[in-house]
């Protein structure tokens, strides 16, 4: 069979009530198959199609048996013991492929993809399912989450979070696209999609559940921001603005939207280059 048909078949029978104690050798086998797949970038947890994110059900499948299936058990990393379901990735294939990561506190774990030319600094996590594009900086106390798609040439400013969306396994996860500048201590969460070339502020909160104020097509949108725009906080009235307990009216937070100006993308140009 094939990987997808063997995943979706070990699914099927961990939903018929199959255990990790139960698990055998043939069928930690295709877990660690799928994780190699994963690694070498030949599956993906979502993909764009017709112009539109999808979720790889059975990618996203693959990534929960690996919780569901494997003892927790004693390992090492250097001198320190953890104890975990999953290793931690290997990572000769990145010097191979021109990346880097920093050490004492760059985490990568296994079922991670990590591109060509890209930047780890420590410390920094990128969990399981990730998929973390060519040529892209992943900055000092970063989080990618599991089954975070990260494009390519993306930089993550110093302390954003990244969130994983795994259930429900129909769901797409978080997406940054190519191109795309986080400011430092950004947060992107529940499936939120960050379109290609924009310049997102520091300290931005992005998730479904805060409107975005396009001021380019002058439309109120939800999930995601449109590509080469600039982004940034800002508050807007709550419907409780009047009420009496709050002196001076109440505010909620928005994040509003405009075409990415020159001088912007000079600047962030300008941080490229120190990372030639």
């Amino acid at each position: 069979m094939s990987l997808e048909a063997d995943v979706r078949d070990l699914w099927e029978r961990k939903q018929d009530g199959l255990t990790a104690a139960d698990a055998t050798d043939d069928h930690l086998a295709v877990l660690d198959d799928f994780l190699a797949a994963l690694e070498a970038g030949e599956i993906r947890a979502a993909e764009k199609r017709g112009g539109e994110w999808e979720a790889n059900a059975w990618v996203k499948q693959g990534i929960l048996l690996n919780f569901g299936l494997r003892e927790t058990v004693a390992r090492q990393y250097g001198d320190v013991t953890y104890h975990d379901v999953l290793p931690l990735r290997e990572t000769d294939d990145l010097h191979e492929r021109g990346s880097r990561n920093t050490p004492d506190g760059t985490v990568i774990r296994r079922g991670a993809y990590v591109g060509g030319d890209a930047i780890l600094m420590s410390p920094a996590f990128v969990n399981i399912g990730a998929h973390v594009g060519d040529g892209t900086l992943v900055d000092s106390c970063d989080t990618v989450g599991s089954a975070a798609q990260i494009g390519d040439d993306v930089k993550l400013g110093a302390n954003t979070l990244i969130g994983g969306v795994l259930e429900p396994v129909e769901s797409t996860p978080v997406v940054v696209e190519d191109g795309v500048s986080l400011g430092a201590g950004c947060r992107v969460t529940s499936g939120f999609v960050v379109g290609e070339n924009s310049i997102v502020g520091e300290n931005t909160l992005l998730t479904p559940r805060i409107p975005i104020y396009d001021l380019v097509e002058e439309e109120v949108i939800y999930g995601e921001l449109p590509p080469e725009r600039r982004a940034f906080t800002r508050f807007v009235e709550s419907s409780v603005s009047d009420h009496a307990l709050f002196d001076g009216g109440a505010y909620k937070p928005a994040v509003v939207a405009t075409d990415v100006e020159a001088e912007t993308l000079e600047a962030t140009e300008r941080e490229d280059a120190l990372r030639e």
